[in-house]
């Protein structure tokens, strides 16, 4: 089986997950791009823990799930986004302002749309979760 998304297996995996009610799930293969994600996701509160485990493989993380993720996944394609144009995106993807986050990748890190604006950052769209 070939892979051609991790990230957008890895958000679906949690979603499924999260759909079952299962208190965790297992995200393989690990990334530095799907840790970063996941950091983003605990910061906001939708996952309480994750922890990488080398398997000797390609790694895999363990992620232990809140309850509180309503649909997530990852934008496809990756549209590089500017400051003064997250709140479109933020309309395109997100259910209500101020509800939900989109995950960027910018100069200063994997971060939230939120801290984009505040850091007057941009970058391009990774994922969304509300």
């Amino acid at each position: 089986m070939v892979l051609l998304d991790p990230l957008a297996n890895a958000l679906s995996t949690i979603k499924n997950a999260e759909n079952v009610g299962k208190p965790m799930c297992v995200v393989r293969p690990a990334s530095k791009i799907i840790g970063n994600v996941l950091n983003v996701m605990k910061q906001n509160g939708y996952i309480s823990s994750f922890e990488y485990i080398d398997d000797g493989k390609g790694g895999l993380y363990e992620v232990m799930l809140s309850g509180s993720i309503n649909v997530c996944g990852a934008v496809k394609p990756r549209y590089a986004v500017s400051v003064k144009d997250i709140e479109k995106w933020e309309k395109s993807f997100l259910p209500a302002k101020n509800f939900g986050v989109l995950i960027l990748t910018t100069s200063k890190g994997v971060i939230s749309h939120a801290e984009a604006i505040e850091m007057n950052v941009g970058g391009e769209l990774l994922a969304y979760v509300y």
